[in-house]
């Protein structure tokens, strides 16, 4: 095999990445000029340019991107290679960083249910709001809500939830939602990062518009996850979103009161970096993840 010196693909490498031979310096823990000795001898090895200069930025020729795109995911199958090589292990590992309101009651059970059919895999599983660094957490997957927070990075949607009229059983058998008080319904503060999720007043407005509703009345919770746990103690019915009840659903702890449900603004969607496309089991996970959307 005709192989470039890998002292010199490593500093290619990360100049390319840090956009930077000061930065990339930093990163490998030698000098600048090391740096530049290096990338100009992986130079000499192609017979390609593979940075041009604009003041005192380096950016990428068509050859460096071409090389760029390549080699980065190169180099992180070899670093995977040589972990499992030293740690005795010969299964893959994937980073996985999902958003708080998804991690329990959605991606456990679609995790589990994975790992049951067979998945050579280990998850290092981090649970964080938005948004990451991908590269410092060395981030193979994020789950998170909307596609519009890392526009640099390859986007999948999994689904879009919807919400529905959701309380405990022993509620359901005294009440409607015609019959409710305005006091018996459990309102959601979803957080300043989620402005498209529909309220009560949003459902009333659809499907009864008729009727005077008064948003002020019931409870309160400061989460998706709190407002479910309000209803399931009987305490009211919640607007809750049926990816995060499918368990409480199924297993009978909630129940649909009325099967009109609101679409959210935005599909939860799996992110990962380019260079990641390649890791052993990402593409399989990402694949059973959509097929795990609750049904509307």
């Amino acid at each position: 095999m005709q192989l470039p010196p890998l002292n010199a693909l490593k500093s290619f490498e990360s100049a390319a990445r840090t956009g930077g031979y000061v930065t990339a310096a930093t990163e490998l823990g030698v000098t600048p000029a090391a740096v530049s000795q290096q990338v100009r001898h992986l130079e000499e090895f192609l017979g390609r340019k593979l940075f041009t200069r604009l003041n005192n930025r380096i950016l990428l020729t068509d050859a460096g991107k071409a090389i760029f795109a390549g080699i980065t995911p190169a180099l992180e199958d070899i670093a995977a290679l040589t972990t499992r090589v030293m740690s005795g292990s010969s299964r893959s590992k994937l980073v996985v960083s999902v958003i708080p309101s998804l991690a329990e009651c959605w991606f456990m059970p679609a995790l589990a249910d994975y790992i049951a059919l067979g998945a050579a895999i280990r998850i290092d599983l981090r649970v964080e709001d938005d948004p990451v660094d991908f590269a410092s957490g060395e981030i193979d997957l994020r789950v998170c809500y909307g596609s519009t927070q890392y526009p640099e990075h390859h986007t999948v949607p999994l689904f879009r939830d919807h919400v529905v009229p959701l309380c405990a059983p022993v509620l359901a058998a005294q009440v409607s939602i015609a019959s409710a008080d305005d006091s018996q319904f459990i309102h959601t503060n979803w957080g300043k990062s989620f402005a498209s999720h529909p309220s009560w007043g949003d459902w009333f407005g659809r499907f009864q518009p008729a009727r005077r509703f008064d948003s002020t009345k019931g409870h309160r919770a400061g989460s998706s996850q709190l407002a479910l746990d309000f209803a399931r103690r009987g305490l009211g019915i919640a607007l809750g979103q049926r990816a995060l009840a499918q368990e409480s659903i199924s297993t009978g702890t909630l129940v649909v009161l009325q099967d009109d449900s609101l679409p959210l603004g935005h599909d939860y969607c799996a992110v990962h970096p380019m260079t990641r496309a390649r890791r052993a089991g990402l593409a399989e996970l990402n694949a059973f993840l959509q097929t795990r959307a609750p049904r509307p």
